[in-house]
């Protein structure tokens, strides 16, 4: 996935600093396995406190469908996957 979703105007009202951190952890989490994923969703959950970054849950809920937008099927079984992660 390319950065291109960024610049979506639906995205447009929330902080560019926010939207950074979740490019960055796109593309650290693209080569990783499912074991993996868990343990890497609970350091992101602690990089952004450490950065205080937290999101509203309606900034959460636009983020996420913009980037699926943008994703290729393999992304968006990606996205499921993590999404199901963080629902447990």
């Amino acid at each position: 996935m390319t950065n291109t979703w960024m610049n979506d105007p639906a995205i447009a009202h929330i902080d560019k600093t926010k939207l950074e951190f979740l490019q960055a952890l796109v593309f650290e989490s693209q080569s990783m396995k499912k074991e993996q994923m868990l343990p890497f969703l609970m350091a992101v959950a602690k990089r952004g406190q450490d950065n205080h970054i937290t999101f509203t849950n309606e900034e959460i809920d636009t983020i996420i469908d913009t980037i699926k937008k943008y994703s290729t099927p393999e992304e968006l079984a990606r996205i499921d996957k993590m999404l199901k992660l963080r629902k447990k």
